[in-house]
């Protein structure tokens, strides 16, 4: 048996994984301030042990996905959470002696979809993950892809030069025109040009009831401006799963987040369209599937104890 650890933005979550990746028991708990990495081992620790219980002393190994980047058993760098090169394999074994391997979030959550989801089977997939930004990572041959450690950051490709500002520091990522974020805020764009819009009707004109699905709602109902949203944001969508499919062309591409639960006839299926026609191998050849994801918020702890045990 494995244990994953899946450190998110909001959540902390630990998970009992069995050989075949079937999830057995998981704690979670709110994230909350962190301010004391030594606390915070401590507080994985205590979660590990408790998604163990019984089984423990069946455990080979600690996966744990990490939002930024790692290099061995250090946290280089997380955004979300105030660490800069933080050694946290030595201290989480400092109070639960077991294996550990670091990896980023969105990496594991590949992994996961790989053994387990909606790569089960194929040798090559790109997962990618819509939310607050882009999170991507490549598993190839049962292989993370990392290259010199910060491979698969996709959100930040340049989508459109000299667009949004991007917290990053540079303008047009993509993850400012297709994340949930992106998507929120050109949904709000609509409603101060378009104040006619049923948009105003459904959030009431507030922006903290405004999310991911406001705009495919609005547009189910017929209305002009949330159709208009929905189109742009489609087409960037696709223009930047185009761009991994022409440098990867994996056998899946899988995606995740909240806004891959929308109805696929208003989702998947556009992005599949312009996929398939804009894509090199549109020219002949094997085509990459578009798909969305499967194991949903079990994705990152269960590809973090397929980490665990890979390494």
């Amino acid at each position: 048996m494995y244990l994953g650890i899946d450190i998110g933005g909001t959540n902390l979550k630990a998970g009992l994984v069995d050989e075949s990746g079937t999830l057995l028991r998981t704690r979670k708990e709110p994230l909350g301030r962190v301010s004391d990495p030594e606390e915070l081992a401590a507080r994985l620790a205590g979660m590990a042990r408790a998604a163990a219980a019984e089984d423990l002393a069946q455990v080979q190994s600690v996966g744990m996905g990490v939002p930024g980047a790692v290099e061995g058993g250090t946290i280089v760098y997380t955004c979300n959470i105030p660490m800069k090169n933080i050694p946290m394999e030595r201290m989480f074994r400092s109070h639960l002696d077991l294996p550990v391997h670091l990896g980023n979030d969105a990496d594991c959550a590949a992994l996961g979809e790989y053994h387990c989801g909606a790569g089960k089977g194929c040798r090559s997939l790109v997962a990618i993950t819509l939310g607050t930004g882009i999170g991507g990572g490549m598993v190839f041959d049962g292989k993370i892809y990392e290259g010199l450690g910060m491979a698969g950051e996709v959100g930040h490709m340049v989508v459109e030069p000299g667009g949004v500002p991007c917290p990053c520091g540079r303008r047009g990522c993509w993850e400012q025109y297709a994340s949930a974020s992106g998507l929120r805020r050109m949904t709000w764009e609509a409603m101060e040009a378009h104040p006619e819009s049923l948009l105003w009707t459904i959030t009431g004109g507030k922006w903290e009831r405004l999310n991911g699905g406001t705009a495919f709602k609005a547009a189910r109902r017929g209305d002009e401006a949330a159709r208009a949203v929905c189109g742009t944001y489609i087409r960037y969508l696709a223009q930047g799963i185009t761009n991994l499919v022409n440098l990867l062309h994996p056998e899946v591409l899988a995606i995740g987040g909240g806004i891959s639960n929308e109805r696929e006839e208003s989702l998947l299926r556009p992005v599949r369209e312009i996929v398939d026609r804009e894509c090199y191998a549109s020219h002949g050849g094997r085509k990459t599937r578009v798909v969305k994801a499967l194991l949903g918020n079990d994705a990152g702890v269960i590809g973090a104890a397929f980490l665990g045990r890979s390494r």
